[in-house]
């Protein structure tokens, strides 16, 4: 139930060296098992949309085996998403068009995968249940440990930093801030040290205000949220390089689109979540460059050093 698909014997593993044509590749593969990031899956569904299938709820059996077929995921029999949060709509569209999507939660230091969500038991917005042999627990302050033989020895050469991490039982801090229902399912706020804690005290989740500013537009490839002892929030916002298509970040169209996208994402949000002000860049972010790790992740530290002069224009 849980490992069907992500571990076993007999895999052949595709490799592609540029992440950006992954699904261009998928057609030759065919995969049965098939993972990505979050905004792979936003951008495929952003793409099927443009192309009229709006709804897949209403669309019938045999074009959504068409559909399918034209992605090259036909024969796929396990999808995962996972590294950041993914919208729930996102989750129902590819559900509604047959290819359920099982989101899990892991870490590089929980030799990846530690929960999943089940098939046949999938629950949208939650990490799903942990492994076999994986042990969850919550500190006090919300903060999500782990143990199991699955959890790392150490980090190597680095006794003090795993010191830090591990505890004298074996559980593993995550940095993590997280919620586990009466039936197990995990579901993450966010990490313990990114969580927004305005001028006025209120805590927010960053990850979640981006999941909405990017799932509200096809426009808004990437977004970060700022907001940290400040009296509102303010974004970054990065246009998605496909739907860009060339055009300059004031192209008229482009800035239209970007501001429906705000307002759309901020009727989502709670009054002191919303975002007041942005500012849209004019360059990418690519994955493993100075703002995005290798799995599109943000990092947060060098992009607000980074863009300093332009956050504090925002605050102004």
């Amino acid at each position: 139930t849980y490992y069907q698909g992500l571990c076993g014997l007999g895999f052949s593993v595709t490799t592609v060296e540029d992440p950006r044509t992954v699904i261009g590749v998928l057609p030759d593969v065919r995969p049965t098992v098939w993972g990505a990031v979050p905004r792979i899956w936003e951008k495929l569904k952003a793409a099927l949309e443009a192309n009229g299938l709006t709804d897949p709820k209403t669309a019938p059996d045999e074009l959504k085996a068409a559909v399918l077929g034209k992605l090259g995921l036909d024969q796929v029999q396990q999808n995962v998403v996972g590294a950041a949060p993914t919208p729930i709509e996102v989750l129902e569209f590819f559900e509604a068009l047959g290819l359920p999507i099982q989101e899990v939660w892991g870490m590089s230091e929980t030799s990846a995968v530690s929960t999943i969500n089940p098939r046949g038991g999938i629950r949208f917005g939650t990490c799903g249940q942990a492994i076999p042999g994986c042990e969850l627990r919550l500190a006090d302050d919300g903060e999500l440990l782990v143990r199991g033989d699955h959890v790392m020895a150490g980090y190597r050469g680095d006794p003090e930093k795993t010191a830090e991490a591990l505890d004298a039982e074996g559980w593993l801090h995550t940095g993590d801030i997280a919620q586990i229902d009466g039936d197990g399912y995990l579901k993450i706020v966010d990490r313990k040290k990114e969580i927004i804690i305005n001028a006025a005290g209120k805590n927010m989740s960053p990850a979640n205000i981006e999941a909405r500013l990017k799932a509200s537009s096809p426009f808004i490839g990437q977004a970060v949220a700022i907001g940290d002892a400040k009296p509102y929030n303010v974004a970054l916002i990065v246009l998605d390089p496909d739907v860009r298509a060339g055009r300059a970040a004031d192209d008229p169209e482009l800035v239209e689109a970007v501001r429906a996208g705000v307002e759309a994402a901020n009727a989502q949000l709670s009054r002191v979540e919303q975002i007041k002000k942005y500012r849209v860049l004019e360059e990418d972010w690519l994955p493993g460059g100075d703002e995005l790790t290798p799995t599109m992740k943000l990092k947060r530290k060098p992009i607000a050093a980074k863009y300093a002069p332009v956050i504090d224009e925002l605050y102004a």
